[in-house]
């Protein structure tokens, strides 16, 4: 079994695969204070629930942003998996062409979910991670990672206007009764969801210009489910997009 890992700044997504099947799949908040025999028995539970013995887990595979907590998990897993895992860095084999001006400043999620898209969809690509920022990554028709977009994400711009203006209160990201808020809960609500619905659909609409009007948009992140409700311009939603694409570079890997 392949324990995949994508350690972002925000969380983590873990997921067990058998064979090329996806099964158990968790998000956990990213917390570097946490030591390695916390991470390392919190691996052990959740596949425990799982109904999966730790003794199964072989291989363990690894996309991180955040290389404290990358070192921590890599202990982690040898500790109590006994699995050295695959680190996902600039020398590890991806079969991506990568045409950033400098190819080591792209992140391991960037590529891993470039890798799953590759394997999902023939012709260009706009991927949107809906996650600490909200990110735009361009797949040429010939399968080069061409570059990207970053913005803040949603969550983001909601804790920055609770902190930066004080009558503004801390909201849950939901969808408002209408775009029109009527109170300041709700006016809130609108402008963080139908404003980022806006953002995204004016930055797809950007990159089709340049990408070709058979580009497909591919969304993933905690938040896709609720984004992807509110526009028709995500064509395929996949949550669990960098683990799929985790999962193909480790086979290029250790297969």
């Amino acid at each position: 079994m392949l324990l995949a890992v994508d350690i972002g700044n925000t969380g983590i997504t873990l997921g067990v695969f058998d064979g090329d099947t996806i099964g158990s799949c968790w998000r956990l908040a990213s917390d570097s204070e946490r030591t390695v025999d916390e991470y390392g028995i919190l691996l052990c539970q959740l596949l425990e629930r799982a109904g999966i013995s730790s003794g199964r887990v072989d291989h363990v595979a690894i996309a991180s942003v955040v290389p404290p907590i990358t070192g921590i998990f890599d202990r982690a897993c040898r500790n109590y998996l006994g699995v050295k895992p695959l680190v996902v860095d600039a020398g590890t084999r991806t079969g991506i062409r990568i045409r950033y001006e400098d190819p080591k400043q792209v992140g391991a999620d960037r590529i891993v979910q470039t890798a799953a898209v590759l394997k999902l969809l023939k012709g260009p690509a706009c991927i949107v991670d809906f996650g600490t920022a909200t990110i735009f990554d361009a797949v040429s028709a010939g399968g080069e990672y061409l570059g990207g977009a970053i913005a803040p994400g949603i969550q983001i711009s909601s804790d920055a206007l609770f902190r930066r203006a004080a009558k503004l209160p801390r909201v849950e990201i939901v969808r408002p009764p209408s775009a029109i808020g009527r109170n300041t809960a709700h006016s809130l609500q609108s402008g963080l969801l139908f404003g980022y619905v806006g953002l995204v659909e004016g930055m797809i609409r950007r990159f089709r210009k340049e990408l070709g009007p058979g580009m497909k948009t591919v969304g993933t992140g905690a938040l896709i489910e609720l984004i992807a409700r509110e526009t028709k311009s995500i064509d395929i939603i996949e949550p669990w997009l960098a683990l799929q694409g985790l999962k193909i570079v480790h086979d290029l890997n250790c297969g």
